[in-house]
């Protein structure tokens, strides 16, 4: 039921910090706007955004971390003879080799959670706590399943406590902090 003292639209000016005289006021609306009925009931990402976020959040963030990583190791690598031009290439060189592997690694293990947690979602029709957890389980297992199995187990413990962890994180930051 809507709320009747809740406005149906709200006025925009676009040129309110120009300065000019231009004065066009447009109505908008301030309930989201969707296609169809069902897309308002939807809460959550879709699987294919699912694997797209987290796919990309992997591999970005790796690519990040590892970048860093290899352009310290680079630095460090520096001998005393080396020109400035050699040094500057070692750096970029380095980081751009860790950054790759670390961006592929982490992006392979985001796409393994993101398929695992919408086919636990799928398979048990329901969003919580526990698909999360079990994704994360189940990448940890997969991603170092060619390890053997102790580092499979080892893998997926951390995989699933890490996951536990990052949406219970999520959870408290949604009930706690204000935005």
């Amino acid at each position: 039921m809507e709320d009747p003292t809740k406005p149906k639209s709200r006025l925009y000016h676009p040129y309110q910090d120009l300065k000019v005289p231009i004065q066009n006021l447009y109505n908008l609306p301030t309930s989201p706007e969707y296609l169809f009925h069902e897309e308002a009931q939807v809460q959550r990402r879709t699987w294919g955004q699912n694997l797209q976020y987290y796919t990309g959040i992997g591999y970005l963030s790796g690519a990040v971390i590892g970048g860093a990583k290899g352009s310290i190791e680079g630095i460090r690598a520096a001998e005393a003879g080396d020109t400035m031009k050699l040094r500057i290439n070692r750096v970029l060189n380095s980081g751009g080799h860790m950054g790759r592997k670390y961006g592929n690694s982490l992006g392979v293990v985001g796409l393994i959670f993101a398929g695992l947690e919408s086919g636990l979602i799928e398979f048990r029709d329901t969003d919580d706590l526990l698909n999360s957890v079990l994704a994360g389980l189940g990448t940890g297992v997969l991603y170092k399943a060619a390890g053997g199995l102790r580092s499979a187990a080892v893998a997926g413990a951390i995989g699933g406590i890490a996951a536990g962890l990052a949406v219970a994180g999520k959870q408290a930051a949604k009930r706690y902090v204000p935005i």
